[in-house]
């Protein structure tokens, strides 16, 4: 199906403004307590990984400093924060990833109810969502949705092995392509729960984001820039979800379903 950019409605905002719309909705009563379970499986994971992360940093720059002559210890003080930095990026992606797949089930719970009280606010409406039956929605979901997890992953790994061996080979090209894959595929892993809940194939779904890909880069680099600030990382997966399910029905919804 093909969903030109020129049918997009023109009351919009950009696709950065519906991330930053996240932190709002987040807040909603109604929609913190879906927030919880996402929110509380970040928080566990980026915790431990962290860490261990810089209990292994520690270590391996004692050795380093060890190694190291006397006439260049200066050296590990500009190593030290160049090491964190890149540690933080890579453990920031590689432990998003994890997060999205154990929390797959509740992040489209989450999405649905930001949905469903985004129509309702606009028709006027009064919307009651039972958690009890979304929570027996999850389980019967489950498989489906870990079957979708699985599909990104078979997109994003030969891609993300190709563009890493680029940026060993050119390192500043590498690196912008790089950065420029991952804020598309941050676009992709959120912007697909809304379209995952009404059943749209992932392939299809890719190919309407394709269709209008200034909406999905400005959605995906804020993404991936708010997901290397520590602390506010923590929140990204939640505000991520509920900025992609308003950019959905402001967007999409009424085009697709």
């Amino acid at each position: 199906m093909q969903y030109s950019s020129s049918t997009l409605p023109t009351k919009k905002l950009s696709g950065s403004g519906y991330f930053i719309k996240g932190f709002e909705l987040i807040r909603l009563k109604g929609i913190r307590r879906f927030v919880f379970i996402p929110l509380t499986i970040n928080l566990l994971l980026f915790s431990v990984a962290f860490y261990f992360m810089f209990i292994q940093l520690e270590h391996y720059m004692n050795i380093l400093d060890n190694w190291l002559w006397d006439g260049l210890k200066w050296l590990s003080t500009l190593i030290w924060p160049l090491l964190v930095v890149t540690v933080l990026v890579l453990f920031s992606f590689l432990f998003s990833t994890i997060a999205n797949w154990i929390a797959a089930p509740f992040n489209g719970l989450l999405s649905e109810k930001v949905e469903l009280m985004l129509i309702a606010n606009a028709k006027n409406t009064q919307t009651n969502r039972n958690i009890l039956s979304g929570v027996n929605d999850i389980v019967k979901d489950i498989p489906r949705t870990l079957h979708r997890e699985w599909r990104k992953l078979t997109y994003y790994l030969p891609r993300a092995i190709g563009f890493f061996i680029l940026m060993l080979i050119l390192p500043v090209v590498g690196q912008i392509i790089w950065f420029l894959f991952t804020a598309w595929m941050m676009a992709i892993q959120y912007k697909d729960y809304p379209f995952d809940n009404h059943k749209i194939p992932f392939d299809q779904m890719r190919s309407i984001l394709g269709q209008h890909k200034s909406l999905s880069y400005s959605f995906g680099i804020t993404v991936a820039i708010f997901a290397m600030i520590p602390i506010v990382n923590l929140v990204v997966m939640p505000v991520a979800i509920c900025g992609a399910t308003a950019l959905w029905v402001d967007n999409y919804r009424e085009h697709l379903i």
